[in-house]
C-alpha cells in the first residue's frame, strides 16, 4: 500500500469550470425528458468483445485514483488489476464536469451509438438522468461477489436506481459545513449557525443546484429523501433574502477552499474530502455534519449502452470492492469509502498514518454520524427546468 501523499482536492480543481455554458445542451435534453432520447432495454446491449479483447476503456475525473507518488504515469491499483487478470485499462481523466460530459457522450447514446467507453464515473444526480433515459446497462451481480458483499448498506438502494442495478459507487462523500475554528472562535453545530450576524459577508454557498439544495433543506428540518417543490422554493426565498442582506459573500464551485484557507471566508458549504486535505495543512479547519443532518452522496461507476467490453468492466468494478483494494484507493482520495470493510485493512496496516485514516469519520462515518446522513431524492426531469431557472437566477449563473 502506498503512503498517504495526497493530491490536490479533485473537486476543488474542477467543479464549476464552465458548467453553465458547456452543459446547456445536456440540461435541456435531460430536463425536458425528450422522448426520442430514451433507449429501450432491448436496445442497450452490444456485442461483448471481452473474451477475445482483454481491454477496457475507463473514463474518470482527474485526481481520482491512486498514483505512484512521483506523478500520474503509474496507477498501482490499475496496474495490479492488469497483472492479475490480463485486462489492460485505457484510463482517461476526461470528466471535468457532469453536464459537460453529458453533452459529450449524450448524442451517441440517444442515437443508439457506442460511446467508445466501457466504464464512466458521474455524480449520482447525473447518474439518475442516465438511468431515466435508459443510457446505461444493468450489471451482472453474479460476476460481482465483492460488490454484493461489501457495498455500504447506506448506499445500496438510492431512489434513482433501486438495488444499484445500473450503478456502483466509486467514492462517496458528505456535503456539510467547513469553518476556521481559530478565526471564528467558536464551534458551529447547525446550518442555522451560518446565518449569525458576525458571519455577514464571510459565508459562501455552493453554486450548483444539485450540490447545494439538500443541506439547506435539511437546515429547515426537511426529510430530503422526499422533499417537495414547496421545500425547494422556501430555500430559494431564504437564500434570496440572505443575498439581499449581503450575508453571502459569493457562490462558489470548489474554489471555496482558497477562500477558507486565506481567511476571506470563515464558514462555507463544503465537501468532506476537500476538508480532510485542507486539514493536512491547517488543523484549524473543521468540518461538521450539522445537527439537522447533511447530504450523503456518491459518484458512481456505470456501463454505457453498447459498451464493447462489458464483462471486463464488471470485473474491474468488482476488483475495486475487494477491501484491500478499496483501502488503497481510500488512502489516496480521502472521500467516504463505499467499502466499510476497508477500514479494518487500514487499521491493521501497521502504518500510523493509515491507521489514523481508519479512525476518520469523514472516510468511515461512525454510527452517530450516519444517523444524520441522508441521500436526497434527485430532481426529476419535470422539475429541473423551472428549478434550475430560479436557482441560477439567484446565484448568477
Amino acid at each position: 500500500m502506498p503512503g498517504t501523499s495526497r493530491p490536490l482536492p479533485r473537486r476543488s480543481v474542477l467543479r464549476g469550470l464552465g458548467a453553465a455554458a458547456a452543459g446547456a445542451a445536456g440540461l435541456t435534453l435531460a430536463g425536458c425528458g425528450v422522448p426520442p432520447a430514451y433507449v429501450r432495454p432491448a436496445d442497450r446491449a452490444g456485442r461483448d468483445l471481452s473474451g477475445r479483447d482483454r481491454t477496457l476503456d475507463f473514463a474518470n475525473w482527474p485526481l481520482y485514483i491512486d498514483t505512484d507518488g512521483e506523478g500520474t504515469s503509474r496507477r498501482p491499483t490499475l496496474d495490479a488489476f492488469t497483472e492479475r487478470t490480463g485486462i489492460s485499462v485505457r484510463y482517461t481523466e476526461e470528466i471535468n464536469d457532469n453536464d459537460e460530459f453529458f453533452g459529450k457522450i449524450g448524442p451517441a447514446l440517444m442515437n443508439h451509438q457506442a460511446t467508445g467507453r466501457d466504464l464512466v464515473v458521474v455524480s449520482d444526480w447525473m447518474a439518475a438522468r442516465f438511468v431515466r433515459l435508459g443510457w446505461v446497462q444493468e450489471m451482472d451481480r453474479a460476476r460481482q461477489p465483492n460488490v454484493a458483499e461489501h457495498l455500504d448498506p447506506q448506499l445500496r438502494s438510492p431512489a434513482f436506481d433501486t438495488g444499484r442495478q445500473h450503478s456502483v459507487p466509486w467514492q462517496s462523500g458528505i456535503t456539510g459545513i467547513a469553518y476556521n475554528r481559530a478565526r471564528l472562535g467558536r464551534e458551529l453545530r447547525s446550518t442555522a449557525d451560518l446565518w449569525a450576524a458576525d458571519l455577514r459577508g464571510r459565508v459562501t454557498l455552493l453554486s450548483g443546484l444539485d450540490e447545494s439544495f439538500a443541506l439547506l433543506m435539511q437546515g429547515n428540518g426537511v426529510d430530503v429523501t422526499r422533499w417537495t417543490p414547496d421545500d425547494f422554493h422556501t430555500v430559494c426565498d431564504q437564500v434570496e433574502e440572505l443575498v439581499r442582506r449581503g450575508h453571502i459573500r459569493r457562490f462558489t464551485g470548489n474554489d471555496y477552499v482558497k477562500d477558507l484557507s486565506s481567511g476571506d471566508v470563515l464558514a462555507c458549504q463544503a465537501y468532506s474530502g476537500d476538508v480532510i486535505q485542507l486539514q493536512a495543512d491547517n488543523p484549524d479547519i473543521a468540518f461538521v455534519v450539522p445537527e439537522e443532518g447533511a447530504e450523503l452522496w456518491a459518484e458512481s461507476l456505470m456501463i454505457p449502452n453498447l459498451a464493447r467490453h462489458k464483462r471486463n468492466a464488471e470485473a474491474l468494478v468488482d476488483y475495486y470492492y475487494e477491501p484491500e483494494v478499496a483501502a488503497e484507493l481510500a488512502a489516496w482520495v480521502n472521500y467516504v469509502c463505499p467499502v466499510p470493510a476497508a477500514r479494518d485493512v487500514l487499521a491493521g496496516s501497521g502504518d500510523a498514518e493509515l491507521a489514523a485514516l481508519a479512525e476518520d469519520p469523514l472516510i468511515f462515518p461512525d454510527a452517530a454520524m450516519r444517523r444524520r446522513l441522508a441521500i436526497a431524492r434527485d430532481i426529476t426531469s419535470a422539475e429541473r427546468r423551472d428549478f434550475a431557472k430560479r436557482w441560477n437566477g439567484i446565484v448568477g449563473l
